[in-house]
């Protein structure tokens, strides 16, 4: 009697548990298409649901990675003429514009002289110019015609009013010198332009630009940065 104990009890605490876990998915399985067939929204949705973890829990997890720590393979060309063939490099230089009268002055030649030998290096980039002051302007505007210079120093000094009847606070350096300031945030003080090929690359008819805003100038630096390949 006690064998027969002992064998009912093992077969009721360790037979049946380990052949129910066993046949658990299959069964779930099993369920979860009837429900499918019956055609409900809801419960073939929770069944499917049920029946993926239950499969989950017994399949081995695998992982597919979006990403990869190691670093992407360098881009490499033998051709000389190849952009991708040079790393990018910089210039700069701080060119000294000696003292102009008031007005617009055409300065693109000067400039060019100054950078010309570390320009001439770049086949493709960009020149940044800044000029370090604030009663000076830089733009880009016509190069050939002088009257558009002048007009354009009429429009600024018609526009921005200067003399004991103007609005102005700031008068301690005279009576130009607000004036000035205000000029030289209308048309600022940096200018970016294209390299391409050892030159910048403007239009036909564009130049650089100094505009002098006040009566009595003193010599004007810009800092030319050149950036490229």
């Amino acid at each position: 009697m006690c064998g027969a104990k002992w064998a009912l009890a093992f077969i009721k605490y360790i037979v049946v548990p380990l052949i129910t876990l066993a046949i658990t998915p299959y069964v779930w399985n099993i369920v979860g298409l009837s429900w499918n067939k019956v055609g409900s929204d809801l419960e073939p949705t929770m069944q499917s649901s049920s029946v993926f973890l239950a499969a989950a829990a017994w399949a081995p997890l695998r992982v597919n990675s979006l990403y990869t720590s190691r670093p992407p393979t360098p881009t490499t060309t033998n051709d000389p003429n190849s952009m991708a063939a040079a790393g990018p490099k910089w210039a700069q230089k701080t060119i000294t514009l000696p003292p102009q009268r008031r007005g617009c002055h055409l300065i693109t030649p000067k400039i060019v002289k100054e950078i010309g030998q570390d320009l001439s290096e770049f086949k493709c980039g960009l020149a940044h110019l800044f000029l370090q002051h604030t009663s000076a302007s830089l733009t880009i505007n016509e190069n050939y015609d002088s009257d558009v210079r002048e007009d354009t120093e009429t429009f600024l000094n018609r526009i921005v009013p200067e003399g004991r009847s103007a609005p102005w606070k700031h008068t301690m350096e005279g009576p130009d010198d607000m004036p000035a300031h205000i000029k030289s945030s209308m048309f600022g003080c940096t200018l970016t332009v294209p390299i391409t090929n050892g030159q910048l690359n403007m239009g036909t008819w564009q130049g650089i630009w100094l505009c002098e805003h006040r009566d009595q100038a003193t010599p004007r630096k810009v800092v030319v940065t050149l950036n490229g390949i």
